[in-house]
């Protein structure tokens, strides 16, 4: 036996049977396991120390930026043409029934009271144009609250003219059979009907209108808000295929690479088109709002102020100084009739500060000269009841020649007028900022995918040099 043999042997007795390793041995240790994750990562840094994996990372870098740029353009005019569309097809169209409603109720009251005036024997007509009346604004609600949430102020307001509104008729029919009658309850209804009217019935009509205006105006702001995350993204990915582009000739000294080209032209053209599509929308419904809606709601306002200013002179004679206002001096209705006029006659001089052509323009002067007609002649009314002939001041105030009726009816054909003409400009102008908005979002989607793959080409060009 050696010696090494012979010590391994003494120490294996003394240790139990196990054979001891020399000091300067070492078990093999296993493999340090790596994750995907950092396989991916190791890959990827080896890569990019070669040219060929530098221009792979460069080429994924800039389709991506293209194709963030399509995403990005298409998202955002999606909703600026949807809410473009809101205002030409929802907004507006309910904002312009709402202010409809208020005439028609506020041209009922008055065709009831003209209708009281003149008797027991209620003139055909007059009483064929409270009907209509009526059955225009039932319609008209009927309407709102199927493009309505019920839960809404808009569905509330709807909710309480739907419940206001027979008990208002009903009121109008005893009034007209006591009249028939000639019970002089007759007049009590007729005042308790137009307290209902003006105190429940034109307030929640005019919330109504008021809020759908505003949601008009939410409608205008979205659809005119610009697109700066796609124009944002579309300059860095123009600068990422300048960069590129710059660094290949550099690199080759080759001017141009196609694929590159193709798709910073692609992306050239959707930014263009991204700016000059969304200022011309812009520019569109801006003129809509200033020359059509705000006409109209000026318009809107002089027309529902001189059919309250009519109701209230009727019911002067009806009621006959009956009920005073709350200084407890003066007549109810002629001092809001006064008051009427006076915000008619301002809303005529905003009217023509608005209107930006003879078509617009006419008619509102005929409007301002009617209304002037008109004061005169229901002070020569009142001069006429005041010194005791009833009779005569009727005429003059519901007769068909000379009378403020034939001017009231002047001046209501000529707001009518006028707001046909601006409901006209604004539908145009609407429409043709909504229509330069058609096709973008599809055709930035089209022209990112292009470009991307222009791009890819254009890289694969490059790498296959190295292969």
């Amino acid at each position: 036996m050696t010696a090494t043999a012979a010590i391994l042997s003494s120490v294996s007795d003394r240790g139990g049977g196990q054979v001891a390793q020399p000091p300067n041995v070492r078990e093999a240790q296993p493999p340090a396991r790596t994750t995907a994750w950092t396989e991916g990562v190791d890959r990827l840094r080896t890569s990019a120390t070669t040219e060929p994996g530098r221009l792979r990372i460069i080429g994924a870098l800039v389709a991506a930026l293209v194709i963030a740029f399509g995403a990005a353009t298409a998202w955002e005019i999606s909703d600026r043409a949807a809410a473009a569309d809101a205002v030409v097809t929802r907004s507006q169209p309910l904002s312009a029934d709402a202010a409809s409603i208020y005439r028609s109720l506020a041209d009922a009251d008055s065709a009831a009271a003209s209708g009281f005036l003149a008797g027991a024997q209620e003139p055909q007509d007059v009483r064929e144009r409270y009907e209509k009346d009526i059955a225009t604004a039932s319609g008209l609600l009927v309407k709102a609250a199927a493009n309505t949430d019920s839960s809404s102020p808009s569905g509330r307001e709807i909710v309480t003219l739907n419940e206001q509104l027979p008990r208002y008729t009903g009121l109008i029919e005893r009034a007209r059979a006591n009249n028939r009658l000639g019970l002089p309850l007759g007049g009590a209804y007729l005042r308790y009907a137009n307290e209902r009217m003006t105190k429940t019935l034109l307030p929640a009509a005019e919330r109504l209108y008021e809020a759908e205006t505003e949601r008009l105006g939410a409608d205008y702001d979205e659809a005119r808000a610009w697109p700066f995350i796609g124009l944002g993204v579309g300059l860095v990915a123009l600068g990422g295929l300048f960069w590129s582009q710059r660094r290949n000739y550099r690199r080759t000294n080759r001017v141009f690479n196609h694929g590159l080209l193709a798709a910073s032209i692609a992306s050239a053209v959707v930014l263009l088109w991204l700016g000059v599509g969304h200022a011309v929308a812009s520019a569109g419904l801006k003129d809509a709002k200033t020359h059509g809606q705000e006409s109209l709601e000026v318009l809107n306002d002089a027309r529902i102020n001189s059919l309250k200013a009519r109701a209230n002179e009727n019911l002067t004679l009806v009621a006959r100084g009956a009920v005073l206002a709350e200084d407890g001096k003066q007549d109810l209705y002629e001092s809001e009739y006064t008051q009427g006029m006076k915000v008619l006659g301002r809303a005529l001089g905003d009217a023509r500060k608005l209107a930006d052509d003879p078509e617009g323009s006419a008619p509102v002067a005929d409007a301002a000269v009617k209304a002037k007609e008109w004061r005169k002649r229901h002070g020569a009314a009142r001069g006429t009841d005041d010194k005791g002939d009833y009779e005569g001041a009727l005429k003059q105030i519901i007769g068909e020649k000379g009378s403020t009726g034939e001017c009231f009816n002047g001046v209501d054909a000529a707001l009518e007028k006028a707001l046909a003409h601006e409901q006209e400009e604004f539908t145009q102008a609407a429409e043709d900022g909504r229509g330069a908005l058609t096709g973008l979002p599809l055709g930035a989607a089209v022209l990112a995918v292009l470009g991307a793959a222009g791009a890819v080409l254009g890289i694969g060009r490059r790498l296959s040099e190295y292969r």
